[in-house]
């Protein structure tokens, strides 16, 4: 393993692939799976199911290639845009949309997600429903205050992130700038949903060790506040494994509504 210094997600070359298979594959021995995957995937089932987050355009800003916790918003939401901020992630993701050959298989989050609506018996259905509510796969950069830039997209009902927060921020300030930027890619009233590695350092992908901004479940909380929002529903998860892949103490997702 490189034990030199910690690379950024956004800015060094991404293995997107080695990323899914370490930590969200469908293997048996998958340590990763109660955290990664029924976690996540779990909450934002019990979010959308019960009514309270509503609308038309959901944007997705999740690192990697993640599009399992999707399959429970695309009940809500009939346009999903997601964004990426490295290419090699984004045409992984178009693979799996356009059901390319060689894309990643994402059959066992799918039938999750089925099981979670008491449909187990339509997985395809559930999987074709995800893949028509995507209509863009875009690029996107914290870089620029308009992270689209040059595309300027509606105001969305609902924004939705796994990890990238941590992922970018180099510091306190630079996560603040960088939810501030997320935030005002909502509406007032709509939701931001977060899923947050806490008192994380680094993730090793491919022999290689990413940087992630060590935070705690106060300090995102107190963010959140400063920016506007206010907390609907927050709960937290103690690591269910043992691997130094990674050395996140819990996963907390949490959603928040903007008030202004």
């Amino acid at each position: 393993m490189d034990g030199g210094p910690k690379k950024f997600y956004h800015e060094h070359n991404f293995d997107s692939r080695d990323h899914l298979k370490t930590y969200y594959s469908d293997k048996p021995d998958m340590e990763f799976a109660d955290d990664c995957l029924k976690f996540p995937m779990m909450n934002f089932h019990y979010i959308f199911s019960s009514g309270f987050v509503k609308g038309d355009v959901l944007l997705d800003v999740s690192t990697g290639s993640l599009i399992h916790h999707l399959y429970p918003t695309c009940d809500v939401f009939k346009d999903i845009i997601i964004l990426k901020l490295n290419e090699g992630c984004k045409m992984e993701t178009s693979k799996w949309k356009n059901t390319c050959t060689g894309a990643f298989n994402w059959k066992h989050a799918s039938s999750q997600a089925a099981m979670l609506d008491g449909k187990s018996a339509q997985v395809q259905d559930k999987d074709q429903q995800l893949k028509t509510a995507i209509s863009h796969v875009m690029s996107c950069n914290f870089e620029n205050e308009n992270i689209t830039h040059p595309e300027v997209l509606p105001l969305a009902d609902c924004v939705t992130s796994l990890w990238v927060l941590g992922a970018i921020s180099k510091d306190e300030d630079g996560y603040m700038r960088n939810m501030e930027k997320m935030s005002k890619l909502l509406r007032p009233g709509g939701h931001l949903i977060l899923v947050v590695a806490l008192n994380a350092s680094y993730i090793t992908i491919g022999g290689e060790r990413f940087h992630i901004f060590k935070c705690d479940e106060s300090f995102v909380k107190n963010a959140l506040s400063k920016l506007g929002f206010v907390i609907d529903y927050c709960a937290v998860q103690t690591k269910r494994n043992d691997s130094k892949l990674t050395d996140y103490k819990a996963i907390m997702f949490i959603t928040a509504c903007k008030t202004k």
